[in-house]
């Protein structure tokens, strides 16, 4: 395995941490960054008092207005969110070209050529916090370790303003007691079926094979096992480019077109807005990803000359995709949406008209259990 060190840095609720740095009266209370809770707004962010009352980023507004009454709702400001992500990681690439945002709000860094220990490591992690707090006003919090795995979970445990070095070669003594979600990859569905198989923490996946593994979760069992053991050989990709943004969501029950489908699409169109907005991108392209209650799949997509940007331009092409296929007494279970064919070029102000569009409404695929690329 390459010998690395990996920072991960990642901003302290960003956008909640912006609009308080911006308004010093929001400083000390409870500030929750997202859409009105009567138009099925979602939390953005939260700052950290607001956490304490439970909400988290992507829970509905009506619902986190209720855990705290007295939370003071700001609508986002993505360019101003732009303008100083593009300063934090100017600073990144002061110091090692070898930078790879994730996101607005945080990025992989490889310091390898000027670190060669734990000290160093972690002197370059406090003049990077010093720096951004000097330019921005922010508060980074850091992790670092041999590879991204680590660095990434350790960057989380002591926010915010934190930083944890993760001693070399001690990778899997530190992932060990770790609640299995922790790892990279693994989401809600992939820790009910590890937790369904008793496997609850990091050490309860190491002591599994690899090939128990690969029958529980496919190709990415073995991957998993690595990992958990502290093997994680991925580099810093400098050139790396997102090709979609999406979202979906799976029904309780099949529900036939009507106000609650609707609805859900409008939630699932402001998850994807949401997302686009973090990554700085537009799209020119909307695939809409329905499936039927029989378990068909199908996806359609409209594309646009002018970047399509806002929950309320990406709502009004998926409505027109699903305007075109439903039929009277088609029922489904799931629906998705996914943007493609990003740009980058800075258009932070949505779109909410769609009339100068050039539609082109394209039948991707109508299988099985099909899904979006």
């Amino acid at each position: 395995m390459t010998s690395r060190i990996i920072l991960h840095a990642d901003l302290d609720a960003f956008y909640a941490s912006v609009e308080q740095l911006d308004n010093p009266e929001l400083r000390g209370r409870p500030v929750v960054v997202g859409g009105l809770a009567e138009s099925r707004g979602v939390v953005a962010a939260a700052s950290y008092e607001a956490r304490t009352f439970g909400i988290r980023s992507a829970m509905p507004m009506s619902r986190a207005m209720r855990l705290c009454p007295d939370a003071v709702r700001v609508p986002p400001r993505f360019d101003r969110y732009i303008e100083l992500s593009r300063k934090v990681m100017a600073i990144f690439r002061g110091v090692t070209p070898l930078v790879e945002p994730l996101s607005l709000d945080e990025a992989f860094l490889d310091v390898s050529a000027i670190a060669h220990d734990e000290a160093s490591a972690e002197a370059i992690a406090r003049k990077l916090k010093s720096d951004v707090r000097e330019s921005t006003g922010l508060t980074l919090s850091i992790g670092a370790g041999r590879n991204k795995t680590v660095a990434k979970i350790a960057s989380d445990l002591r926010k915010p303003d934190g930083l944890v070095v993760v001693p070399f070669g001690t990778e899997a003594q530190f992932l060990a007691p770790m609640p299995i979600r922790a790892l990279w990859g693994v989401g809600p569905k992939t820790e009910a079926v590890l937790v369904r198989g008793g496997i609850r923490t990091v050490a309860d996946l190491v002591r599994r094979s690899p090939g128990e593994l690969e029958r529980l979760l496919g190709s990415r069992g073995p991957f998993l096992h690595d990992m958990a053991r502290g093997i994680d050989d991925r580099g810093v990709e400098t050139d790396y480019e997102r090709k979609s943004v999406g979202a979906e969501t799976t029904f309780a029950r099949d529900l036939p077109d009507g106000a609650e489908l609707r609805a859900a699409l409008r939630e699932v169109a402001e998850h994807v807005d949401e997302r686009m907005r973090r990554a700085g991108v537009g799209a020119h392209t909307v695939a809409l990803k329905l499936r039927y209650a029989n378990f068909k799949t199908i996806t359609r997509q409209s594309s646009a000359k002018t970047a399509i940007a806002g929950a309320q331009a990406i709502k009004n092409i998926a409505s027109q995709l699903l305007d075109a296929v439903v039929q009277p007494g088609d029922r489904f279970r799931l629906l998705g949406i996914q943007c493609s064919k990003l740009t980058s070029d800075g258009d932070p102000q949505p779109r909410l008209w769609v009339d100068d569009m050039e539609v082109d409404v394209r039948r991707l695929n109508d299988t099985p259990g099909a899904g979006l690329a």
